[in-house]
């Protein structure tokens, strides 16, 4: 029989409210509690709380207070990845993220889902869909990324957009819902 953790992350259907869960989100928002109080003169501190956070994370990454996430240990980075202010990363499934990623302020990647059915909704449990974004990507300001997208490398995703499909490579993609708007040529 998996546990709840187990079923979470192979995508089906898990109960939150389930006590390991429960104590690794506590984990994650202790961590990023004590990053969103550190200063700016505490780069030392804010890379040792970084280590412990992510799942794995590359070279040079540079979080912006406040940052949120559900579990941390579901986040892998490549190298150079910068968080503005204000992100918000809901990992119940992986996020993948590239390297030379930029996010701009109050950008927010939600992996967590809950079902259409509101008879299924009252069970309180729900399921989630991993995201991965390529790498030289920039995720403009306020965007919302959403379960199970995909984000190909070097593309843009313009401010505010909510991107529901995957985005092709060297692409400019906006709106709501995201589409793409042109090739770029690098």
């Amino acid at each position: 029989m998996l546990t709840e953790k187990e079923k979470m992350l192979a995508g089906e259907m898990y109960d939150a409210a389930d006590p390991q869960l429960a104590e690794e989100r506590r984990r994650a928002r202790d961590l990023c509690k004590s990053l969103n109080e550190s200063h700016d003169n505490e780069q030392e501190l804010r890379e040792r709380i970084i280590r412990k956070l992510f799942g794995c994370a590359g070279d040079a990454i540079w979080v912006e207070p406040p940052f949120y996430c559900d579990y941390g240990a579901n986040i892998t980075l490549g190298n150079m990845v910068f968080f503005n202010f204000n992100c918000v990363i809901l990992d119940p499934a992986p996020v993948v993220i590239g390297s030379n990623v930029l996010f701009g302020p109050a950008v927010k990647l939600c992996t967590a889902m809950h079902p259409m059915s509101a008879s299924e909704r009252r069970t309180w449990r729900e399921f989630a869909r991993p995201i991965v974004i390529g790498s030289d990507v920039w995720v403009g300001a306020g965007a919302i990324i959403c379960p199970g997208v995909r984000i190909g490398s070097r593309s843009v995703i313009g401010a505010g957009s909510v991107v529901t499909r995957d985005i092709p490579a060297d692409v400019l993609a906006s709106g709501n819902p995201c589409r793409v708007i042109r090739q770029l040529d690098d």
